[in-house]
């Protein structure tokens, strides 16, 4: 025998109004329906919900913890019902990104902030990874998102641009190589560089910015990557955005490499025809391409008052 759910709204009833027969009207039902109701829900829990010895409606030591747990079963099933609506509406039950850990965390951040502000109830998902462990977990989760700083592009992907970022050769202000003016790939090759490992087991994706030396140190992340360079162990790309602060106070500075000590790239905003976004992906897509624009101005406004733009 299932228990009747509806029962436990008419002990909810039952111990507002204090009486069956208070609780009957409000119900809208007759008072031995409201009484035969409870008494099966005592018959078949095997416990007294109830004193009836009392004038009021009192629960017992049993009914109270029974009545708890029933309410908070009635709160699970109020929010499967809100949910299921929400979800008719178009909303997906769960979202998956894939995030590159060399792009701003800021914009992502404020994206799923505004996110939360339509009370989606889409659950969220994020995963970073670097270079080609971006792509390799895109394909190997079904995610349905992926923001990457590169990928092998194929007939199913959907890219859409984000803002340009940009990347800068630096080391420690201690470092020799920055009292060096145009330093030759030959002198850089001297020297520890420090460089993010391609998360793919494949390793899916070539860093082509990488400078060909034997001394290398490969790290798992752009914050361990930047405590390694602060303290002098190497040289090596950064994202600017990062690094604004140290460049700002001297701490860390440019490498004047004869190739260039400034790089550019466009990273994408992928989803996939073959998981086509519900109304969630959508909406945070819009939300990703705003607030990266954003980033990219306010960005753009404090270099300028820095001067390092």
């Amino acid at each position: 025998m299932r228990i009747d759910v509806d029962a436990f709204k008419v002990l909810q009833v039952l111990v507002e109004e204090g009486s069956f027969a208070k609780a009957s009207e409000k119900l809208h039902k007759a008072q031995s329906a409201v009484s035969y109701q409870v008494k099966k829900l005592e018959q078949h829990l095997g416990v007294s919900l109830f004193n009836r010895d009392q004038y009021r409606a009192e629960l017992t030591p049993e009914g109270r913890v029974i009545l708890a747990e029933g309410q908070r079963l009635l709160q699970h099933l109020a929010n499967i019902e809100h949910l299921a609506s929400r979800f008719s509406e178009g909303w997906e039950p769960k979202l998956e990104l894939v995030i590159d850990g060399a792009l701003p965390m800021e914009p992502i951040m404020t994206a799923l902030k505004r996110m939360a502000e339509h009370k989606v109830p889409t659950k969220i998902q994020l995963n970073m990874e670097f270079l080609g462990g971006v792509q390799h977990r895109f394909e190997r989760d079904n995610a349905d998102l992926m923001l990457v700083k590169d990928y092998l592009a194929g007939p199913n992907y959907h890219p859409k641009a984000l803002p340009t970022i940009t990347s800068i050769l630096v080391a420690s202000r201690q470092h020799p190589l920055v009292t060096v003016n145009n330093v030759s790939l030959t002198e850089l090759q001297q020297h520890v560089e420090l460089t993010i490992q391609d998360s793919s087991p494949q390793r899916l994706i070539r860093d082509e910015m990488q400078f060909g030396g034997d001394k290398v140190f490969y790290l798992s992340g752009f914050i361990m990557k930047k405590n390694a360079l602060l303290k002098g162990l190497g040289f090596g790309w950064m994202p600017e955005f990062l690094i604004q602060e140290e460049l700002q106070s001297g701490e860390l500075k440019t490498v004047d490499f004869l190739g260039g000590h400034r790089f550019s790239f466009t990273p994408q905003l992928v989803s996939t025809l073959e998981r086509p976004l519900g109304r969630a992906g959508q909406l945070l897509t819009e939300l990703i391409l705003d607030e990266f624009t954003r980033f990219e101005l306010q960005g753009s406004k404090e270099l300028s008052s820095t001067g390092l733009g």
